[in-house]
């Protein structure tokens, strides 16, 4: 285990009962792990707050396939960023409909572009992004 250095901070009593309840409530065994976490998920927003770092994400699409040449849209868009995709899976929900995690690395501005693109393919029912970090800024 890495090096610890304890801290204190000071809280009013309302947002340290709150603060109990979120612990309480959450698979955490402590308030330490907990704000190690709220710290880590703070550093990975502003990675994804400065344009130019690099991080990972991934877009979950939902779509109906029957849509004219939406899967052959949405390939060709993944095609033109190769370099920044690295996996998807694609999932047959039923006999219309299908859903998509696209994988990608790279810029944080680039990948939100990406993920709006792909976004705005007329047919696609949903979108989202969830951001993730390369792991760089977390040690």
């Amino acid at each position: 285990m890495p090096d610890l250095e304890r801290i204190s901070i000071s809280l009013e009593k309302t947002l340290a009962r709150k603060l109990e309840g979120l612990v309480k409530d959450s698979s955490y065994e402590n308030r330490s792990e907990f704000v190690r976490d709220l710290i880590r998920h703070e550093l990975v927003q502003k990675e994804w707050d400065t344009s130019t770092a690099e991080v990972i994400g991934t877009v979950t699409l939902l779509y109906d396939h029957h849509q004219r040449d939406l899967q052959g849209r949405l390939t060709d868009i993944q095609h033109d960023h190769h370099h920044h995709v690295l996996a998807t899976t694609h999932v047959h929900l039923d006999h219309h409909l299908c859903a998509e995690m696209i994988m990608l690395k790279g810029p944080a501005l680039t990948l939100r572009k990406l993920a709006d693109a792909l976004r705005k393919e007329k047919g696609v029912l949903h979108a989202a992004l969830s951001v993730g970090s390369t792991g760089k800024s977390l040690r």
